[in-house]
């Protein structure tokens, strides 16, 4: 034999006994096993986060709604209200909608830093959420309005640029906060807050708003009533929102058809508050 055969006999007689081995020894084929094998990197536990940690700002988010005292105006500290107050307001607004706990404090709480932000009262913020609708973050119209709010994201889409498009309209935080930004602007611009809400619900060019205002400011009074630490009932009727424009246009062609050739000439502006 040469001697490359005898090495290759010497390595084909050592296999052979070392399988024999391992098959009578299964300890040790499991010992060698482990020596030559890494260990498995250990797997972290991963716990998916609450509601509210999913549905924070797109952009940036918002700083604590429980601001220490010291940071804050004599102007914010009105807006913003105590911890009690805007507990009060939470669990009623939770009971009387049905609303999870935690996902209304995440609304009640971005209302008011939003508030506080803009200059506008929190409790009209949340009066106008509730009754557009009914604290539904995924509610959507006919007529395109989305979210809390019922913003018309292709209208005020610019608005939305920062905080990731218009795709984030059914964002909870960002439909709330381009919300207000719009009823702040109809306020402001229509003088008071009657001709804010009316513009808001797109009836700037109508002779009444269907009731709209009305419901909006009993539910704002509602809310004052709380964060006052009053008992107010949670089984008040809640009355649903105005129909949008398109539903007030159907009307007003079953009314009065000369109704419905003004209707047609509005520009798309007034439908912005949508």
């Amino acid at each position: 034999m040469t001697t490359a055969q005898h090495t290759l006999t010497v390595f084909g007689v050592s296999a052979l006994v070392m399988i024999a081995v391992l098959f009578a020894r299964p300890d040790l084929a499991q010992a060698l096993s482990k020596s030559l094998l890494p260990e498995p990197a250990a797997v972290a536990t991963v716990t998916a986060p609450p509601l509210h940690e999913l549905m924070e700002a797109p952009a940036g988010g918002i700083a604590s709604a429980t601001a220490s005292d010291a940071s804050l105006t004599a102007e914010e500290k009105a807006i913003m209200g105590t911890r009690k107050q805007q507990e009060w307001v939470t669990s009623w607004l939770s009971k009387r909608y049905r609303v999870a706990g935690d996902a209304t404090n995440m609304l009640v709480s971005t209302a008011y830093l939003t508030a506080r932000e803009i200059k506008l009262d929190p409790l009209l913020i949340l009066a106008v959420m509730a009754i557009e609708s009914g604290l539904n973050p995924f509610a959507e119209s006919p007529m395109g309005a989305q979210g809390l709010m019922q913003v018309m994201s292709k209208i005020h889409h610019e608005k939305f640029q920062d905080m990731g498009g218009v795709q984030a309209a059914l964002n909870p935080v960002a439909n709330i906060r381009v919300g207000s930004l719009i009823l702040k602007d109809y306020v402001t611009r229509g003088g008071s807050v009657e001709a804010g809400l009316k513009t808001y619900v797109g009836a700037a060019a109508f002779e009444t708003d269907d009731g709209y205002g009305s419901r909006v400011l009993a539910e704002y009074k509602r809310l004052k009533q709380v964060s006052a630490g009053k008992k107010v009932p949670t089984y008040t009727p809640v009355m649903a929102a105005a129909p949008a424009p398109g539903k007030q246009v159907e009307a007003a062609v079953a009314a009065n058809t000369a109704q419905v050739t003004a209707a047609a000439k509005l520009p798309d502006a007034q439908l912005a508050g949508l």
